[in-house]
């Protein structure tokens, strides 16, 4: 019990971190990430917040992968969530200014990185599941054998170009954050001595078995 209220503590630190490295690189004002172009010119044609877009293109890309036989887990499933409620109580209420300053936007989004890298140890260290965006490149990688770096490379050229005609604002922040995101999360990992590939993963469907078994186990002591 201690270790899941530990988890989820973790969990949730890391998606608020997460959120608040997304609204530095929005509130530099020098151009997005590939995924919050697309986010923020998908909410001005549906008139959502980008928070709640966040939220439901994360909700279509569950499903998608669910049915492409990729597992969930419930760190998958608050990713979706948190960090879109997240991202809107920090951008209505104003909590992070916003840059009308050049090189002060370059430092908002290099500070914005470097937090998205420190939220990613935090959230994924947790082994509850990746978030929606990295679970459908994991889809894509599996079904078209190519390299990580392509298939990731192909989903945010594809969805920085659709955001962009949508209204999605692009500028030089978008080739930073396209050039340099890993490295942050890179720097983020070996700071914290942290090896993602130690990481075992729990998914949900792992929990309803244990949950089948308990229960089966339960029915049978008790009739015998």
């Amino acid at each position: 019990m201690k270790t899941a209220i530990y988890k989820i503590i973790r969990l949730i630190f890391g998606l608020f971190l997460f959120a608040v490295g997304i609204v530095l690189t929005i509130n530099a004002n020098i151009g997005l990430q590939p995924w919050d172009i697309f986010h923020q010119g998908l909410s001005k044609v549906i008139h959502m917040t980008m928070g709640q877009t966040s939220i439901l293109v994360g909700l279509v890309i569950v499903l998608f992968n669910i049915f492409m036989k990729e597992k969930a887990g419930w760190g998958t499933l608050c990713n979706m969530v948190l960090v879109g409620l997240f991202m809107d109580f920090l951008m209505l209420n104003n909590v992070i200014p916003e840059s009308n300053h050049f090189i002060i936007g370059i430092l908002m989004m290099l500070l914005g990185l470097f937090v998205i890298g420190i939220a990613s140890y935090f959230y994924i260290g947790t082994g509850w599941g990746a978030g929606p965006r990295d679970g459908l490149m994991v889809v894509f990688i599996k079904k078209t054998g190519k390299s990580v770096r392509l298939v990731r490379n192909t989903i945010e050229i594809i969805v920085s170009i659709a955001g962009y005609f949508l209204g999605g604002s692009i500028g030089i922040g978008t080739v930073i954050t396209a050039t340099t995101v890993g490295y942050f999360v890179q720097f983020a990992f070996k700071l914290f001595n942290f090896n993602v590939d130690e990481v075992k993963h729990r998914y949900i469907d792992d929990d309803i078995r244990l949950l089948y078994k308990k229960i089966k186990a339960k029915k049978k002591e008790v009739a015998e």
